[in-house]
């Protein structure tokens, strides 16, 4: 829950048009993009979202996005459960590379892998990257 007066710095994805719109933008294509998939009726994934938040205000190089996923992006993105966090960088081609994965509500897990991840940049984290075409 953020304080009163502090405004959020993430940002809410309810369609794929807006996903689209902010993927597209230069501004958002040279900072690492931190993604929270999640939805209303997933107990673990509401639990997150104070969690994403904060981590949000931590991290001010990134932009953080919180997609519901009943909004027709799970199976573009590959999501088969939630909470899923991705980390996603772009690369010289403008195509986005998906540099670390984080499924489930642990909250250390989380916080170490953001952490990393905005520390090492574009670093492949786990050998585990995915280009995503839009």
């Amino acid at each position: 829950m953020l304080k009163k007066g502090v405004k959020s710095r993430v940002v809410q994805v309810d369609s794929q048009e807006k996903w689209n719109h902010i993927t597209s933008k230069p501004m958002y294509q040279d900072s690492p993009i931190i993604v929270n998939f999640t939805a209303m009726w997933c107990k673990p994934a509401t639990a997150m979202e104070p969690l994403f938040e904060e981590q949000a205000l931590i991290h001010k190089d990134a932009t953080f996005l919180s997609v519901d996923v009943d909004e027709g992006l799970r199976e573009k993105m590959k999501i088969k459960a939630m909470p899923t966090f991705l980390m996603m960088t772009s690369n010289k081609n403008k195509e986005w590379e998906v540099m670390d994965k984080v499924v489930g509500a642990n909250p250390r897990e989380i916080k170490k892998r953001i952490a990393a991840f905005i520390q090492f940049g574009c670093i492949q984290i786990q050998n585990n990257v995915e280009v995503l075409e839009f």
